[in-house]
């Protein structure tokens, strides 16, 4: 991956994104939003935020988002960063954003292994915006740029970003390695000059295939709209999409998950017809949704160890 490094550092776009950062209360992480005003494409009535709480412990909150009208990524810093970052992408079926089990949760146990974690708020294809497809997708190619962009501001390698996606989200995390170099927005800023392809990437029992018969039917109907033709299908399963440059790939499923594994399978057997670098592991149970929360004495609690040392086998950490 090559590009300007004293462009990087010095581009005339810094002021304006550092602008874009909210001020967050107490213990909150920082948010930075990813775009300039109201990204383009958007609905006549913009969408109104909705938060849903599906747990029942005040302690361990479990809720999802949506109505995201602009779009964000929140940063969860290390105590002692390693010199690399992950975009970290909540699932949630493309109808709601998941916060803490697939976001915040993640995001801090990647920080006490050394990451700048990022959490990405992405739109929801389902909300009224143009191009609805790849609204998510814009949104993932726009984080990893702004995360470059930010380099030195957090101490990272600019070079080392990497995007874990869950579910649906890991769908997006597949879309973006298979297609980061998609001309999916028109360029705002400085920090669209960067290049958007991760440096690697990990999707967690992802939705893959868009087309019968392993498509998730609920994901598909929400990215592309009812009745979307072969065409559109294609183009939106990253199975079918893989480039000669991939970037190495770490996959996660469980044999009883809703979503088939065969998911897991179609992207592995891509990657390796480009000859990329991938690792897969499909565990007996675990169903769906585990993430870092229900895996516990179970064979899938072996994932994020396993996540490490591959990371760190491909060279993401210093």
């Amino acid at each position: 991956m090559e590009f300007d490094r004293r462009s990087l550092l010095g581009m005339a776009a810094g002021a304006a994104i550092l602008s874009t950062r909210e001020a967050r209360a107490g213990n909150e992480p920082e948010r930075i939003l990813l775009w300039p005003g109201t990204p383009s494409g958007a609905p006549e009535i913009l969408p109104v935020e909705e938060i849903k709480e599906w747990g029942s412990d005040p302690a361990n909150p479990d809720r999802s988002r949506r109505g995201i009208a602009r779009p964000w990524i929140e940063v969860f810093r290390p105590a002692r960063p390693n010199g690399a970052a992950m975009m970290v992408i909540p699932g949630g079926g493309y109808a709601w954003v998941w916060m803490e089990k697939e976001g915040y949760d993640v995001a801090r146990w990647l920080a006490g292994q050394g990451y700048t974690a990022f959490v990405l708020t992405y739109r929801l294809p389902g909300e009224g915006w143009a191009d609805r497809a790849n609204v998510p997708l814009a949104d993932a190619q726009r984080g990893v740029r702004l995360i470059r962009s930010q380099a030195k501001a957090y101490g990272i390698d600019p070079e080392r970003v990497g995007v874990m996606g869950f579910s649906a989200g890991g769908h997006l995390a597949a879309d973006l390695l298979a297609r980061f170099a998609a001309k999916t927005y028109a360029p705002v800023d400085d920090a669209d000059a960067l290049p958007a392809r991760p440096f690697l990437a990990a999707p967690i029992y992802p939705v893959i295939s868009m087309s019968a018969p392993y498509a998730h039917p609920g994901s598909r109907d929400a990215l592309l709209g009812p009745n979307p033709s072969a065409a559109l299908e294609a183009e939106h399963s990253p199975d079918r999409n893989v480039p000669a440059d991939a970037p190495p790939c770490f996959i996660v499923h469980a044999d009883e998950d809703f979503v088939p594994t065969e998911n897991s399978l179609l992207l592995h057997a891509a990657m390796r017809a480009r000859k990329r670098p991938v690792e897969l592991h499909i565990f007996g149970e675990g169903g769906h949704g585990f993430a870092l929360r229900n895996i516990a004495g179970k064979p899938v609690s072996a994932w994020p160890d396993l996540f490490l040392r591959w990371a760190k086998a491909m060279g993401l950490p210093r």
